[in-house]
């Protein structure tokens, strides 16, 4: 188990080009609507220049929330290994004490499957899974391949708990699923099932 003085172990995105590209995006999409804010309030107030104004208001709190509400410009790690356990950090800009902690004894194991996603590089993607039951752990080194894809879906009830600690991993976190299996293994002794390829 982890002392409590231990610092966290935080897993952040970084940047890419994806995320310039996407950041810019939302940078010319919140300019276009000021700029509908602006052109509306200089015709006056006709009927026309009201639409513009609501729309370009309504630009600015769709593509500005999108901006700021990114993980790539909030820089809040999607997954941190604390002493206390696994914690899922809300999403900003709610604050910390809403993260979602899963304590160290709770976890029975640490799940890697691989699962088809349209859009993903390869059309597949890795998933970590903290699972929080035995019944889930038997589930994970048991199910066939079909099965073990209701690990990483809210809506079935019976592995609803699974998902609720299930990462997406991604190519641009800052640590690779191996350093995080080994971080989470010097807090607590977990074993590992990795049915990536099974």
């Amino acid at each position: 188990m982890g002392r409590a003085d231990e610092q966290a172990f935080p897993v952040r995105t970084r940047l890419t080009w994806r995320g310039v590209v996407q950041i810019t995006a939302c940078l010319i999409l919140v300019a276009a609507s000021a700029a509908f804010v602006a052109g509306g309030l200089m015709r006056g107030m006709s009927a026309g220049s009201v639409l513009f104004v609501v729309l370009g208001v309504a630009g600015l709190v769709l593509f500005g929330a999108g901006l700021f509400t990114s993980t790539l410009i909030s820089r809040r790690p999607v997954l941190e290994l604390a002493a206390e356990g696994v914690r899922r950090p809300a999403r900003w800009p709610l604050p910390r004490r809403a993260d979602k902690v899963l304590p160290w004894p709770e976890i029975h194991a640490m799940c890697a499957v691989r699962r088809g996603l349209a859009g993903a590089k390869r059309g597949e993607q890795d998933y970590l899974i903290f699972l929080p039951s035995a019944e889930l752990l038997e589930t994970a080194r048991t199910a066939d391949r079909p099965q073990l894809v209701a690990l990483t879906l809210p809506d079935v009830p019976a592995t609803a708990e699974a998902a609720r600690w299930c990462f997406a991993v991604d190519a641009s976190w800052t640590a690779s699923l191996k350093e995080i299996v080994t971080e989470a293994r010097r807090h607590h002794q977990i074993p590992v099932v990795d049915r990536r390829k099974q």
